[in-house]
């Protein structure tokens, strides 16, 4: 298959204006979202952000503050100030850095606890490589915006932790979690509906991620090595070379342990793993990966609904389709499909990014109170009692898919 240069963008004829209105929406749909945030997640008598804040924008001042959501939000508004130059998002981004250095930073053993009490003091204090991983992710964001060392250095302080206790020496890939002091755990699951298993795709998705990053402000050749072989691993063992999806989780020896399909994370690696071997420069890796995230985009489809959204998952050993659309989905969707043209030039890829932005303008966005509601069902009525702020809402994906759309869609 041919590839194209994702710079050399070819505008057709009568797109022009199709285009110029996407940037328009999605210029201004970036900024409603960081008003959103602007204006109901700092936490005004705690320090920090808010824990949680529900549907109708009512805040819960005795939520646990997680640091994923923490390290999310230190990442948003790092790479928006990278975008719009503002001050008033550089700010935002500090707080977040001081707040996260001083509050989420374990000082007797090293690493990120999973969550504070709303006070600021210590609740789970787990050590989830899946979290050090979106810390070094937001904090490599951070020193991007700011230039503070203090942020550099204790990106590279989280990944030597991550590299001396979750490398997996025998078999390769990184186990998914440990106590407080770095001991194993036999309950290592990151939530509730995950299978307890040694490794899995989620936390090596965004291990990669966040190498990759953290390699832009530091191009150091061990960090290199280590992402390209983050990006061998899913070549080789988590997407299944038949059906184009992930696997979701495995044993230490990369064995299977789960057929769950996620629609999500399928678009959504397909665009980051090329994104890594781009940053990485390595033209092997970035052939392999173009080919991939068509595959995977192409296997993604299999979860679009005909209105343009995202199905949730799919079970197939009892053919069940989770009738759920979840904000998250859309907005890798979009960003996805989006990558999948620019590399086929196959325009169902064109089109299907376009009527996914559409129905997320339509049933996801929410126009009266804010931000994304957490998902619809197959009925369209809004999944209930979810969070607009949350241990897993938070405006990492939105926000980025926003940026991606921006710098993606072509212009004359």
């Amino acid at each position: 298959m041919p590839f194209v240069n994702k710079n050399s963008h070819i505008i057709q004829m009568g797109m022009e204006k199709k285009f110029n209105q996407w940037r328009a929406e999605v210029t201004n749909e970036l900024q409603r979202i960081l008003r959103y945030w602007a204006a109901y997640a700092p936490d005004e008598r705690n320090g920090g952000f808010n824990g949680r804040v529900g549907e109708q924008n009512e805040i819960d001042e005795k939520a646990e503050k997680g640091s994923v959501l923490n390290s999310r939000i230190l990442w948003t508004y790092s790479a928006v100030f990278r975008y719009t130059q503002d001050p008033v998002h550089l700010r935002m981004a500090d707080t977040a850095f001081q707040y996260f250095r001083t509050h989420f930073i374990d000082p007797a053993y090293g690493g990120v606890y999973w969550s504070l009490q709303y006070s600021g003091a210590p609740a789970d204090t787990r050590k989830h490589v899946y979290a050090q991983a979106f810390a070094v992710y937001g904090l490599s964001e951070y020193y991007q915006a700011s230039g503070n060392p203090q942020a550099l250095d204790l990106a590279l302080e989280l990944y030597r932790l991550i590299e001396n206790y979750s490398f997996d020496q025998a078999h390769g890939g990184y186990i998914d979690a440990f106590a407080q002091d770095w001991s194993p755990m036999e309950n290592i699951r990151l939530s509730a509906k995950d299978e307890n298993e040694k490794k899995t795709m989620n936390t090596h998705l965004h291990i990669v991620e966040a190498y990759a990053n953290l390699y832009l402000v530091w191009p150091d050749e061990a960090l290199k090595r280590r992402t390209a072989d983050l990006l061998g691993y899913f070549f080789k063992y988590i997407i299944d070379k038949e059906t184009g999806h992930l696997r979701l989780f495995f044993a230490e020896d990369w064995s299977p342990r789960s057929a769950l399909v996620s629609f999500g994370h399928d678009i959504e690696a397909a665009w980051l793993l090329e994104e890594a071997a781009r940053t990485i420069d390595n033209a092997d890796l970035i052939t392999r990966a173009q080919q991939n995230a068509v595959t995977m985009a192409r296997a993604a489809t299999k979860g679009l609904d005909k209105d343009g959204g995202l199905w949730y998952e799919y079970e197939p050993s009892t053919r069940e389709l989770i009738k759920e659309k979840h904000w998250w989905p859309q907005a890798e969707a979009m960003v996805g499909f989006l990558n999948a043209w620019q590399i086929s030039r196959d325009e169902f890829f064109l089109e299907a990014s376009m009527n996914n932005w559409k129905f997320t303008q339509r049933h996801i966005i929410d126009r009266l109170n804010g931000e994304w509601h957490w998902g619809v069902r197959g009925d369209y009525s809004l999944m209930p009692g979810q969070d607009k702020i949350g241990i897993w809402k938070c405006p990492y994906h939105n926000t980025r898919a926003c940026l991606e759309l921006l710098r993606r869609i072509p212009q004359a």
